[in-house]
């Protein structure tokens, strides 16, 4: 490792010279002018001591440091300055001799608050929770990392271990280099998934266990409009009340496509939409070409299908506009049947049940996904979102500095050590291991691992690891082993899991787009007002505003008018190269 890192290092400053050599100098920049070739080879060893960072190291800067980060903040879970004194980044400074400038931006707002710092020249050094790095790749503020992943052990491992460069293959350039670290993941695995009113279903003569295999839309429809009757018969609700009223899809968090509720359905009819509509375009790889699948049969079927839940009155279309508060908040008070999970938010849901229903007096049930013309998983990808690195960070620090910071997001991202503290904070205080299995330590529970309070009822002073501290929380530990991703599973959850599985297969990959920065630049601009047009027609589609039988010609022009076709075509071109 030492040779190949010091073989590479003096390969880069034939083109680019190497800062002084020396000290830490965390965010100063350095007014000493660049050594020669000469004064860097006659220092190789004091480099090589530097760089020299392997698989499986401990990060530990030999004074303190100071990089920024950007912070997504949610409002479930909100930062709070004891994260800073006693939580999770206190600890990450005890460990690694590293202060983390923290630029706290609501969830709500990241995207965009980023790409304004970004634009203006103020990014932080490390910017996390990207799931889109592209708008700003050819503007030159942000590091192609692909060049200095060699620095990174941690992340050069589990690319070779898990075979991931044809998954990394799909977000590099045509430039040959990728500007995002992404979160791998070792398989893939179904987060978003439906929670059930189990006991509502049972009652309503719908065993969803024994169907859930290879059930359809329309068969979660029929099964929905049974418990809806059954709900009327017990005066839970009358017939003008719906059923269904989905988080995650409105304007807090939907972002105006629809959101989680119109991907997971989509990818069902081999379709990009909600928040998987900027893959609007897929890749046919029988025809080995690109096509807009928003105009296809199967994305008129979709929205059919979505539209049947709304005018059956089963899903309410307020979905589409309301907080997810209100959404929630109906589900716990007993008001619907069915709604869109994750892992992270099961606990907060239970509780939510508890408070609103009382325990004793619900049953809940994960359940598959039903199909639409494909027998898919709505995720099919090992690559999550991840971590760009601002230019900035390499024009203050200095090659040799830069390199140093790299280190450190090598440890921060992708060490198991790091991983198992920011997950589960730190063992024999937050968390314990029992027969081989992490525990949540007495007087801890976790709702984004999944873990509610044990006696909440009681007058005891148990807490949330994620809210008193900030572990387990959604800007770090995305990706890793299978078995990493899963040692917090409840048996519930592993359930789930092994059902998906066995019951859903994996689509193809989409290749990798190798555009030049000035294709980019005009596929964005073709892209832009193309999906926002896909956004508008389909949501009023599925809630009736439209009639899809009479206005999909109109549709399907309006996308012709907002140029798809001469998108799509530019996609084949760039794929016939």
């Amino acid at each position: 490792m030492k040779k190949k890192l010091l073989s590479s290092l003096l390969a880069v400053t034939m083109v680019v010279s190497l800062t002084a050599c020396g000290g830490d100098k965390g965010t100063e920049k350095t007014s000493e002018p660049a050594p020669s070739p000469e004064a860097i080879v006659s220092s190789e060893e004091e480099v090589v001591e530097q760089l020299d960072y392997e698989y499986g190291e401990h990060f530990h800067s030999e004074t303190p440091v100071t990089y920024s980060m950007s912070f997504s903040d949610a409002s479930w879970y909100p930062m709070t300055d004891q994260w800073k004194s006693e939580g999770v980044f206190a600890k990450i400074t005890e460990l690694t001799n590293v202060t983390l400038d923290l630029t706290s931006i609501d969830s709500n707002d990241y995207n965009d608050k980023i790409a304004l710092s970004i634009n203006a020249g103020d990014a932080p050094y490390i910017i996390p929770k990207t799931y889109d790095e592209s708008m700003f790749v050819d503007g030159g503020a942000i590091v192609p990392v692909s060049k200095w992943t060699e620095f990174m052990p941690n992340f050069t491992n589990f690319v070779e271990t898990y075979d991931m460069q044809a998954d990394l293959d799909t977000i590099t350039r045509n430039d040959g280099n990728f500007y995002r670290l992404p979160g791998m993941l070792e398989k893939p695995l179904q987060d978003y998934t439906f929670i059930i009113r189990k006991d509502l279903f049972d009652a309503a003569g719908v065993d969803v266990a024994a169907i859930e295999k290879d059930w359809t839309y329309d068969d979660l429809y029929d099964a929905l409009v049974k418990v809806k009757a059954y709900m009327v018969s017990e005066g839970m609700c009358s017939e003008s009340d719906y059923i269904w009223s989905d988080l995650w899809c409105g304007q807090e968090s939907g972002q105006g496509s629809g959101g989680n509720l119109l991907k997971l359905m989509g990818f069902s009819y081999g379709v990009g939409s909600g928040w998987a509509v900027n893959d609007c375009i897929q890749f046919d790889q029988e025809k080995n070409e690109w096509y807009l699948s928003s105009t296809t049969e199967n994305y008129k079927q979709f929205v059919t299908m979505a539209n049947k839940f709304v005018e059956g009155g089963i899903l309410d279309p307020e979905t589409f506009t309301q907080d997810d508060s209100t959404a929630t908040n109906k589900f716990f008070r007993g008001e619907t049947a069915i709604m869109s999970v994750n892992r992270g938010q099961i606990a907060t849901f239970e509780s939510g049940l508890q408070e609103g229903l009382g325990a004793g007096n619900y049953e809940t049930y994960l359940c598959v996904t039903p199909t639409g013309t494909n027998n898919y998983m709505a995720e099919n990808t090992r690559l999550e979102n991840g971590v760009m690195i601002s230019k900035k960070a390499y024009d203050e620090l200095g090659e040799e500095e830069f390199i140093k910071m790299l280190r450190f997001v090598d440890w921060l991202f992708y060490s198991d050590e790091a991983y198992d503290l920011i997950k589960w904070g730190i063992e024999g205080e937050t968390y314990n291991v029992v027969d081989g299995q992490k525990v949540l330590a007495d007087g801890w529970f976790c709702g984004g691992l999944g873990y509610g309070d044990p006696t909440p009822e009681d007058e005891t002073d148990n807490k949330d690891m994620r809210l008193e501290y900030g572990y387990a929380g959604g800007n770090f530990w995305y990706g890793h082993r299978v078995d990493q991703m899963t040692d917090n599973f409840t048996p519930e959850l592993q359930d789930y899991n092994e059902r998906v599985a066995e019951y859903r297969t994996l689509r193809a990959l989409n290749p990798a787009l190798a555009s030049t920065a000035d294709e980019n630049e005009q596929i964005n601009l073709w892209k832009t007002p193309l999906v926002d047009n896909i956004n508008t027609w389909t949501l009023n589609f599925v809630t009736g505003k439209k009639d899809i039988e009479a206005e999909w010609d109109t549709y399907v022009q309006s996308c012709v008018d907002a140029n798809a076709d001469n998108l799509v075509n530019l996609y084949n071109e760039i794929n016939a190269r």
